[in-house]
């Protein structure tokens, strides 16, 4: 309802069905323009934009831009030929009657006008100016558009679980540390000296013992924290959808997460096609060289580790030969190619081999003199290339050649245009191999355990049941029961099926290094509940920042949360994290050691 102690009725609600009728509306001055004796305004509130004139000079003279007003006055229609279309309310103005200014702005240290939604966003500051001034930034039409989407998205969320016989648990923020693959915050507890808590990288462990407690279908709108060394469009606190299902398998989980999104895109005003496309994780690195594939364009990468298998090219005679076409970039100039090779090796590789097809057929480029006559001749073939066409070859390991030309394949999309923030193409990856390296040195998971393998997700997750009876004799090979959900290139969630059987927990702790005294000491309260009946369960979680940054067509999840981090974990609003006083020091116990209340 709109009508409060300060308006009647909101911006957008004065509609020509209004004209003739006396309104009282309040909000900000967006922009002001004299004409000769008469003022105009656009005020600005929520809702959007509703032009006021303003006759009487005393009255108009104070107003300064995002000033607070109440407005009083007539509605009427605009002078033919003043309209205008791009406004909901471009049909009518009103006729100020009385003007009461609530609250006066200095100058702001930007710009916040609903004008500058159609001018260049380098108008804007930089981003720690936004974070400083981050409540001026959110009076934006585009960052109110965002916190409306969230919420609605959140609305549509709830809906779809609430029909789906989910019941909204909240799970406490103060937990004991346990391994997850991240570093934990932790707090120190003063009534408790030299003991602390720790906040939850995720709810994992509590929303298995709902699980255990008859909680059949869980979720929650939880918060999470992680302290992890700063990286781009990463936050140390996020907020996930949780979802947890008692009695089911993968299929069931996948399904249920299906019908959530589609509610939640629904909401949005976009319709999704189910059943969702699927992929295994094998063939998204093979294709696509990125466990979360951009489907929205195609371009795969062309493995040529079989067509280079008795190569002269001291290069390509690796483990691995990979390849992905740039269209119609055989006229691309040197420069370019040069600028490409300090791309990858920004990404930590030596370069990106190139070779051009030219126009009247000619193989040209670097690599093209150090192949065999045969290889030429086939390549063009091989790669499904056409003159004016160029490709980028990568080779040397699988995984991280892969890697590098699965961001080429990406970067040259980005430059071409074929990134539509507006299409979305979704995807599933399963099939996870359910242990990874620890020596991996693109890999800035800390590891669970204390072995040469870590968990691929966590050390909860079900092996594949072709792999229950084996996963310790062969964990580079093991497969699990886990499934990750993928959006325009982005993992927007994932999940998998919980161990719920203590013999198999064992042997997966066993794998990780993880004593039977260290996992008491870590997660004991899961393991004792597990003695006393645990359901068959499984669920996932959707990254709520990063789904909401997807439908948004946000380049960062920062542009979707009201009061985000900037690198580092800094606050430029607040100033934290800020150093606390000898006394407050004092209190939390931080400083206490044991061997002076023995002495």
């Amino acid at each position: 309802m709109s009508q409060t102690a300060y308006r009647t009725h909101h911006a957008t609600e004065v509609t020509e069905a209004l004209v003739g009728q006396k309104v009282t509306l309040s909000g900000w001055v967006d922009r002001r323009r004299d004409h000769g004796g008469v003022a105009f305004i656009d005020l600005r509130d929520s809702s959007g934009l509703v032009q006021v004139v303003i006759y009487d000079e005393e009255q108009a003279r104070p107003l300064r831009s995002e000033f607070v007003i109440q407005v009083t006055g007539e509605v009427r229609l605009r002078p033919e030929g003043n309209e205008n279309e791009h406004l909901t309310t471009g049909k009518i103005e009103v006729v100020a009657e009385t003007i009461d200014v609530l609250a006066k702005s200095d100058a702001l240290p930007f710009q916040v006008s609903t004008a500058l939604e159609n001018e260049s966003e380098n108008k804007l500051p930089g981003e720690e100016v936004r974070l400083k001034y981050r409540y001026l930034d959110l009076r934006r039409p585009g960052m109110q558009r965002n916190l409306k989407l969230r919420s609605d998205m959140a609305k549509a969320a709830r809906h779809a679980l609430e029909d789906l016989d989910f019941t909204e648990v909240e799970t406490p923020t103060f937990i004991k540390s346990t391994p997850e693959g991240a570093r934990d915050f932790v707090v120190p507890a003063r009534l408790v000296p030299g003991s602390w808590y720790a906040l939850p990288q995720s709810p994992q462990l509590l929303k298995q013992l709902l699980m255990v407690s008859g909680v059949e279908r869980y979720y929650q709108f939880a918060r999470c924290y992680r302290d992890e060394d700063f990286r781009a469009d990463r936050q140390p606190e996020f907020t996930q959808l949780d979802m947890e299902m008692a009695y089911v398998d993968q299929e069931d989980v996948m399904a249920m997460a299906e019908k959530v999104i589609a509610a939640i895109w629904k909401a949005a005003g976009y319709e999704v096609q189910l059943p969702l496309p699927r992929i295994t994780w094998q063939e998204a690195m093979d294709k696509y060289g990125s466990d979360k594939p951009d489907l929205r364009f195609g371009n795969p990468i062309i493995e040529l580790t079989d067509y280079f298998k008795n190569t002269p090219f001291r290069v390509f005679q690796a483990p691995y030969v990979g390849a992905v076409l740039f269209k119609g970039g055989a006229s691309t100039p040197r420069r370019q190619f040069d600028a490409w090779q300090e791309w990858a090796k920004q990404r930590g590789a030596k370069g990106l081999a190139y070779v051009q097809f030219t126009d009247d057929g000619e193989l040209k480029g670097p690599v093209a003199k150090n192949l065999s006559d045969e290889e030429r001749a086939g390549l063009k073939e091989a790669v499904g290339a056409e003159n004016g066409d160029a490709v980028f070859f990568a080779a040397g390991a699988r995984e991280s050649s892969q890697l590098l030309l699965g961001a080429a394949r990406v970067e040259l999309a980005s430059r071409a245009g074929l990134l539509d923030p507006k299409k979305f193409a979704f995807t599933w990856v399963v099939d996870f191999p359910l242990f990874k390296p620890t020596d991996d040195p693109d890999d800035d998971d800390v590891a669970v355990g204390h072995s040469k393998w870590t968990s691929m997700h966590h050390p909860f997750t079900m092996p594949s049941k072709d792999w229950i009876d084996k996963f310790d004799q062969d964990p580079e090979h093991a497969m699990s029961d886990s499934y990750d959900i993928v959006c325009n290139g982005e993992e927007m969630g994932g999940g998998s099926v919980r161990i719920h059987r203590d013999d198999i927990q064992d042997r997966v702790l066993n794998v990780l290094g993880i004593s039977k005294e260290e996992a008491e000491d870590k997660f004991g309260f899961l393991l004792e509940a597990f003695k006393y009946g645990a359901p068959p369960h499984a669920g996932i979680a959707l990254g709520w920042d990063r789904t909401v940054s997807i439908l948004a067509g946000a380049p960062s999840i920062r542009d979707v949360i009201a009061f985000p981090k900037a690198g580092g974990g800094r606050d430029p609003l607040t100033g934290a994290p800020a150093p606390i006083s000898d006394e407050q020091r004092a209190e939390t116990g931080v400083d206490y050691d044991p061997d002076e209340d023995e002495d």
